[in-house]
């Protein structure tokens, strides 16, 4: 696909009338993109989970490879330091990537055994970090924990399932304040919400949307509680958990970023391609921009 911008209409109103959109392709060629994440240093870095590759897209300077893991490259996330953490699928754990490329493992094992295929994680403001750890495919054959995880490694290095579904988590999220952590179902076809403590400690799960369209995949949240939802399109829900608005994709999306200077852009990984879409409101950070 060449890049080019591609107008179409929204299919649910958001405000007063449906308004237009330019979705945007910004990257091309990969094998399956996932896990974009915004950096401070104004750039979007997203992984293709098939090659293990992890790439970047800089406005204005187009698309470049940035590096590789063996161990497979799926969410990525940043916190407030610059520091970046990885799930590694392949490696079935979790990394954190300093600003100098110094490696640390902070997530491998669960009570002694191997997570299934870390997938998605978010950082909180103070540290805490969250990732979902389902099982795709033949990532079932090494199963080593009976249960598809939630998880949270403290700061102080703990780690701990805050949930254990016999369903998949998939994509998960903050709300602005960092006291709402999402996490989509991705069997369950549903968002789940977890009230988080000063801690970071989760409690009061419930589900906040349900009977989504298609396979709920990432998911993001805006800076006035809004929640979007990669599945069949991308499908923008209220905090309330109200369908507001759908942008309409050409492929089937696999995971959302927020991003650019005014961070008012959202970025759509979609099994080949990377695309951009203005949307005029800015996205929520997990970190201080």
């Amino acid at each position: 696909m060449t890049r080019a911008a591609i107008l179409l209409l929204a299919a649910v109103a958001w405000g007063q009338a449906p308004p237009q959109y330019t979705l945007e392709v910004v990257a091309n060629g990969m094998r399956f993109a996932d896990g974009p994440v915004w950096s401070l240093e104004d750039f979007l870095l997203f992984s293709d989970t098939v090659t293990d590759k992890q790439h970047k897209f800089t406005p204005g300077k187009g698309v470049s490879e940035i590096g590789s893991h063996a161990g497979g490259t799926a969410g990525n996330a940043y916190d407030e330091k610059g520091n970046l953490y990885t799930c590694e699928f392949r490696e079935r754990r979790v990394i954190r990537t300093a600003k100098n490329g110094k490696v640390e493992v902070i997530a491998a094992r669960f009570e002694g055994k191997r997570f299934n295929a870390p997938n998605d994680v978010v950082v909180r403001r103070d540290g805490n970090v969250y990732f979902t750890d389902p099982a795709f495919g033949n990532q079932e054959d090494t199963r080593e924990l009976d249960f598809y995880g939630v998880f949270r490694v403290t700061t102080r290095g703990q780690v701990e399932a805050i949930a254990k579904w016999k369903t998949r988590p998939n994509g998960l999220a903050l709300s602005p304040n960092g006291r709402t952590l999402y996490v989509s179902d991705s069997d369950g076809q549903s968002i789940h919400a977890f009230d988080l403590d000063r801690t970071g400690a989760g409690s009061n799960e419930r589900v906040v949307i349900s009977k989504i369209p298609g396979v709920p995949d990432g998911v993001k949240t805006d800076e006035m509680g809004n929640i979007y939802v990669a599945a069949k399109n991308v499908l923008v829900y209220s905090p309330q958990g109200e369908l507001v608005r759908t942008f309409q994709t050409t492929e089937i999306p696999s995971n959302l970023a927020f991003g650019d200077p005014d961070f008012s852009t959202l970025y759509i990984t979609a099994r080949t391609s990377v695309y951009r879409i203005r949307v005029g409101v800015k996205g929520s950070v997990p970190y201080s921009p």
